[in-house]
């Protein structure tokens, strides 16, 4: 299986066990996963470009630009966020046994 499909897997989960049950909820989930493949697209336009991408707007004429993968990248997050919020799926707390201690 898939990350993207262990996500979408696991926030169908989510609102199984939270009781929460309708088709415009599971629609909410495929909106999330599209904003999500638009976030690893961008993640990988800045790796690939870099924060700041370089201009030429004639011979003599160059310089940096901001990539707007960064800010659209800081949108995507937050609708992704809201999406969350609106599903009602709120990180878990995790078990005393889960959490690795230090030696």
């Amino acid at each position: 299986m898939s990350k993207r499909e262990e996500i979408r897997q696991d926030l169908i989960d989510k609102l199984e066990r939270n009781g929460v049950h309708g088709e415009h909820f599971l629609d909410l989930i495929e909106d999330y996963m599209a904003l999500w493949d638009i976030k690893n697209e961008l993640i990988a336009d800045i790796r690939e470009k870099g924060v700041s991408i370089k201009y030429q707007n004639g011979e003599n004429q160059f310089g940096y630009k901001k990539n707007d993968s960064v800010t659209n990248l800081h949108k995507t997050n937050g609708q992704m966020l809201k999406i969350l919020n609106d599903l009602g799926i709120k990180p878990s707390p995790q078990e005393s046994s889960d959490i690795p201690t230090e030696m």
